[in-house]
């Protein structure tokens, strides 16, 4: 039998939240290039087209968004978009409507070198999820001005947890709501810990796109793809 376009039936008793369901679309629907309203959430993934590289992608986006605990094979254990997202509702237990980014009160303040150099690299991070060059980025905009909605925040937290071994979510950028702040979050945070590890011959996989090209090259499997995203404690 043909997988194109198969459904599966839903459990309407237990529906999640319809705003998660909405934004866990919209994430996917980033992920494959689609307009949201082309996936259907009860298609399963496969049908969808999400294969092993997208797999890796869109858990890490998810874990950024909402945290909880979604690995590679919660794709298999809830094979729709609806049922994970009934699985991520009940992970996360209670999922607040993100607030608007705060804007920062205070002036710029210098930084220091540690949390300067982490704010070049957030830079180029973000201006690469922008498209645009990291010099036309105010460190000191709020987030939200800078054109980071909920799509791009996960994607940023996500490169951001790679790069630094860290395991933030994507509230982070609520609490921290601009890249000097978060640069100076990161910081602290990192002061004292060792760097993670870069294994051989993948050098310059410390960007998720990295990552996920050396899947795509046969360098790293998805499973050991996996081990190397950020994982809840």
């Amino acid at each position: 039998m043909s997988h194109e376009h198969q459904t599966l039936p839903g459990a309407a008793a237990d529906a999640p939240p319809p705003a998660l369901v909405t934004e866990l679309v919209e994430l996917l629907a980033g992920l494959l290039r689609l307009r949201p309203e082309q996936i259907d959430p009860g298609q399963t993934f496969r049908s969808l087209g999400v294969g092993s590289v997208q797999t890796v992608k869109f858990v890490s986006l998810v874990k950024a968004r909402w945290g909880g605990d979604v690995k590679v094979t919660s794709l298999f254990e809830h094979p729709t978009p609806l049922a994970l997202a009934g699985h991520v509702a009940q992970e996360t237990e209670t999922l607040p409507v993100p607030a608007p980014f705060p804007v920062p009160v205070s002036s710029p303040t210098p930084l220091e070198p540690a949390a300067q150099s982490v704010l070049d690299l957030l830079c180029e991070q973000l201006a690469g999820i922008l498209h645009c060059a990291p010099e036309d980025i105010d460190s000191s905009a709020p987030f939200n001005l800078l054109g980071v909605d909920s799509i791009r925040g996960a994607q940023f937290v996500a490169a951001i947890n790679l790069a630094h071994g860290m395991n933030e979510r994507a509230v982070a950028l609520y609490d921290h709501p601009n890249l000097a702040a978060m640069a100076v979050h990161i910081a602290r945070l990192t002061k004292t810990a060792a760097p993670p590890p870069v294994p051989a011959g993948t050098a310059g996989a410390i960007e998720l796109e990295a990552l996920l090209d050396a899947v795509q090259a046969d360098r790293l499997s998805v499973e050991e793809a996996l081990t190397r995203l950020p994982r809840r404690v």
